[in-house]
């Protein structure tokens, strides 16, 4: 199922190598701050609306399978 959601989106060296779905915007932003304490120079976060293959798990919550293209 193709969606716009809301992503948290790691990169390191440049290229994008997770991507997490978050609810809100707000969820992903803290999730970005604690994320950026934690990790090193090499890597980068940004939370961002995606365009993205969606999978929707057995407890009900969404998954990204693959970003089609980012806004």
């Amino acid at each position: 199922m193709i969606e716009t959601v809301i992503a948290l989106c790691m990169f390191m060296h440049g290229e994008l190598k997770e991507h997490k779905h978050q609810t809100t915007i707000h969820e992903c932003l803290m999730k970005k701050r604690i994320a950026e304490r934690n990790s090193g120079d090499v890597i980068r976060y940004s939370c961002g609306e995606v365009k993205a293959d969606i999978k929707i798990n057995n407890d009900g919550t969404k998954s990204i399978k693959k970003i089609i293209n980012s806004k």
